[in-house]
């Protein structure tokens, strides 16, 4: 069934919606909530709350592109879930990993009250993705989006391990002067 069937589904409250969801789109959240979450019952909660999560977006959302839609949903709540078990100190996942590596180069944004600074932030993020060549930048989403690990990113692009870990590198090296010339004090 095609993206916008599927969201006309939701928009008219019909249960099929969420059943094509999953037929379609569980396996692509499956692996985002897998690469963040070390549990397979946590991954398998987090999916299925995803789908609770695009019941209750929409109305009012009609996202454009669900399958987006779908991945930052669970990768929200994987996060959130990673927060809730403290996964920083048990370990687990490649998503501490992945923050630690980025750390060096995009600031914190501690609390709520921040979150017009956080939005600013991610757009120029996203501004400075666009910079980059298809490669780098698939590269680094696979890595501090979908939070893959980085032999999986070397196979995936069919590249060593050591040349995806320069790539990020620079990619964050380069990252960390963009920010600064946008003015963010890191």
């Amino acid at each position: 069934m095609e993206d916008e069937a599927i969201v006309e589904l939701y928009w008219r409250r019909d249960e099929d919606a969420i059943r094509f969801s999953q037929t379609k789109y569980g396996g692509y959240c499956s692996s985002i909530a897998k690469n963040l979450l070390a549990d397979r019952w946590d991954v398998e909660e987090c999916v299925n709350d995803t789908w609770a999560g695009a019941w209750n977006a929409m109305p009012p959302h009609r996202p454009q592109r669900l399958r987006l839609f779908l991945g930052k949903i669970t990768r929200r709540l994987a996060c959130d879930a990673l927060r809730a078990k403290n996964s920083l100190k048990r370990g687990g996942g490649e998503y501490p990993a992945a923050l630690e590596e980025l750390g060096e180069c995009v600031p914190s944004v501690p609390g709520a009250e921040e979150a017009a600074e956080a939005r600013e932030l991610e757009e120029m993020v996203d501004r400075f993705l666009h910079t980059l060549p298809e490669r780098d930048c698939n590269v680094f989403l696979r890595r501090y989006w979908y939070a893959e690990p980085l032999e999986t990113v070397a196979e995936r692009y069919h590249l060593k391990l050591n040349t995806v870990k320069t790539s990020l590198f620079r990619t964050r090296k380069k990252l960390k002067a963009y920010l600064e010339r946008e003015g963010v004090i890191l």
